[in-house]
């Protein structure tokens, strides 16, 4: 604890301290003595927490044994306490000792299963501020689980014109609102050093250099990914590089979307500029477009979205562009054979691609019958999967999610149907993929996904933004992203 405390002052202000995740009373001891020495309370605020089990928390301890701690946590230097309603609601006597030293309070109310209707919602937030004006509080928290994007916007509203409140929306699909948090009118916004004290948090650094919560205001321009899963993706990195390159006061976000609809609804609350699309709304996105460039049209799957005035939204597919340039330079793509395996969105885009360069194209997929719509709009055909060993192309393209992080060791194809001289996988991550691996170990050339994904974002960047967009910039950050990941999974 002591050195994430250290840590922590790279880069913020405040800092929570969970002394409940200590490991007892030696532990504690020793650790509220090094904070009265070192003195770390006039460097920053320090908010000291000592969460109960029966809130959420690690303390098993009595009422009277947490309020002892907070006592002490304030004598060693702490500003504030965070204190749960329930330990409120238990009728215990605090107001004389907890404002030794000056100490300020925070009340806070935590649903780990759910987050309450909006009536509700407003009821528990008026009776949570009626019960700090009462006892003497200075600031409200309220943190609940969000299993919607409309339900974790919610939360945040509660923060929105009030003073000294804090909304904290817990849950993979409130990642987007818990960056937004400052930005909406919460007092604070929590992320963790190291581990993860609630669901949905981002590690400290990303939240500061990667999303830069900090800097976010009203008028910061929202932009994001959906799909699910997302958590492989790294056009965050991507596309906030970019922003960061031009200095324009952008951000980029995920967006795990369970549905479709609770996503669009979202749009207009957000503010969103924009929006990427990755599996499995590349196709399904169409039904809630006001138009579509042609092209996508035709391709019949859309990965970017423009909105524009009064919230119309208007799709684009730049997979085409990347699936071209990836392979442009390692083929001659006029008069090839190209096996692509799996015809969903992504599948759709490489196949349009090659077949208007030029290329006979064969499909191969799970599903029959997008296999067989899809061969047929671009005047290919369809191979079925016991064939493969039968055939011979000039290239084989993997455009399903087979292998992707975090289940690196899957491929979508066995090394004995690669019989092709290239090899391209659409995944990016990790760069040297299973099926990469199974091809190189026969002598076949292998192109990785990244020229795609670089090259898609980056016209998605320039159609967003209506300006060439800084490339070198956001090539090194994901490369250096990439690279990091491949170096830890070294050492383990």
């Amino acid at each position: 604890m002591g050195r994430q405390l250290r840590e922590a002052l790279r880069h913020a202000r405040t800092v929570e301290l969970r002394l409940d995740w200590l490991a007892g009373e030696r532990e504690l001891a020793r650790f509220l003595l090094d904070l009265r020495r070192t003195r770390f309370g006039r460097r920053m605020t320090l908010i000291a927490t000592c969460r109960r089990k029966e809130a959420g928390g690690r303390f098993l301890g009595s009422i009277s044994a947490q309020l002892a701690v907070l006592h002490r946590a304030i004598a060693a230097g702490c500003q504030w306490i965070d204190l749960e309603v329930e330990s409120l609601g238990a009728g215990a006597s605090f107001t004389g000792d907890l404002c030794t030293g000056k100490a300020r309070r925070i009340l806070s109310f935590h649903d780990f299963a759910k987050t309450p209707t909006k009536s509700d919602t407003r009821k528990l937030l008026g009776r949570l501020e009626h019960a700090a004006r009462t006892a003497g509080f200075d600031a409200v928290k309220m943190a609940t689980q969000c299993n919607s994007i409309g339900e974790s916007l919610r939360v945040l509203g509660l923060a929105r014109d009030k003073r000294n409140a804090i909304a904290v929306p817990m849950g993979e699909i409130a990642t987007p609102a818990r960056i937004l948090a400052l930005r909406e009118g919460s007092a604070l916004a929590y992320a963790p050093v190291e581990r993860a004290t609630a669901p949905g948090q981002l590690p400290l650094a990303a939240m500061c250099e990667l999303y830069r919560a900090s800097e976010l205001n009203r008028q910061t321009r929202v932009y994001g990914l959906i799909g699910d899963p997302i958590g492989h993706s790294l056009s965050p990195v991507l596309h906030n590089a970019g922003f960061a390159a031009r200095d324009v006061d952008a951000v980029f976000l995920p967006f795990l979307v369970r549905e479709l609809d609770d996503f669009v609804a979202a749009i207009g609350p957000l503010r969103l500029g924009g929006f990427s699309v990755t599996i499995p709304y590349k196709q399904r996105i169409i039904r809630h477009l006001d138009d579509c460039d042609p092209l996508a049209r035709e391709i019949g799957a859309v990965n970017t979205v423009v909105v524009r005035g009064r919230g119309k939204l208007f799709g684009y597919n730049t997979d085409y562009i990347g699936v071209l340039r990836a392979l442009e330079r390692r083929m001659s793509i006029a008069g090839s054979r190209v096996l692509i395996f799996g015809a969903g969105g992504a599948a759709r885009a490489v196949a349009f691609a090659l077949a208007r360069a030029g290329a006979s194209v064969s499909i191969c997929a799970r599903r029959q019958e997008p296999a067989r719509k899809l061969a047929l709009a671009v005047h290919g055909e369809t191979i079925p999967r016991q064939a493969l060993r039968r055939e011979f192309f000039d290239a084989i393209v993997n455009s399903t999610p087979v292998g992707m992080h975090p289940h690196t060791s899957d491929s979508p194809l066995e090394a004995r149907e690669l019989n092709c001289r290239l090899v391209f996988d659409t995944i990016y991550r990790p760069q040297r993929t299973k099926l990469l691996q199974l091809a190189a170990g026969r002598g076949i050339e292998t192109v990785s996904g990244l020229d795609m994904f670089l090259a898609q974002g980056v016209a998605q960047w320039e159609i967003w933004m209506g300006e060439r967009a800084p490339e070198g910039a956001m090539r090194r950050a994901v490369v250096a992203a990439l690279r990091g990941e491949e170096e830890g999974r070294d050492k383990k």
